[in-house]
């Protein structure tokens, strides 16, 4: 099992935007053929403006499957862009699930 968590700085002041954005994401997610429970969680310390969506996938090559899926779906592409102007930046950690 691996878990993917992909971390997004956030613009200031948008993380309302961003959060009610994910949600309608996870819906759009489901019908595009995305298999994963997506969790989406926001900063309590730290850097501010912080949103991560993590879910965890059976292996590397699920996760890719159904990754090309989704992005491919224009419902999908038409989301990402009202996403983009919310993030300054963002990043992707990926890890094995030992327990």
């Amino acid at each position: 099992m691996i878990l993917v968590r992909n971390v997004f700085r956030l613009k200031y002041g948008q993380a309302r935007p961003a959060l009610a954005a994910w949600k309608a994401a996870r819906d759009l997610m489901r019908r595009a053929g995305f298999k994963g429970e997506p969790r989406v969680m926001t900063d309590l310390v730290g850097p501010s403006y912080t949103l991560v969506m993590e879910v965890a996938h059976a292996s590397l090559d699920e996760f890719e499957k159904e990754s090309h899926t989704v992005m491919a779906n224009e419902e999908w592409k038409k989301w990402y862009q009202t996403f983009v102007p919310l993030v300054e930046s963002g990043y992707r950690e990926i890890f094995t699930i030992i327990e």
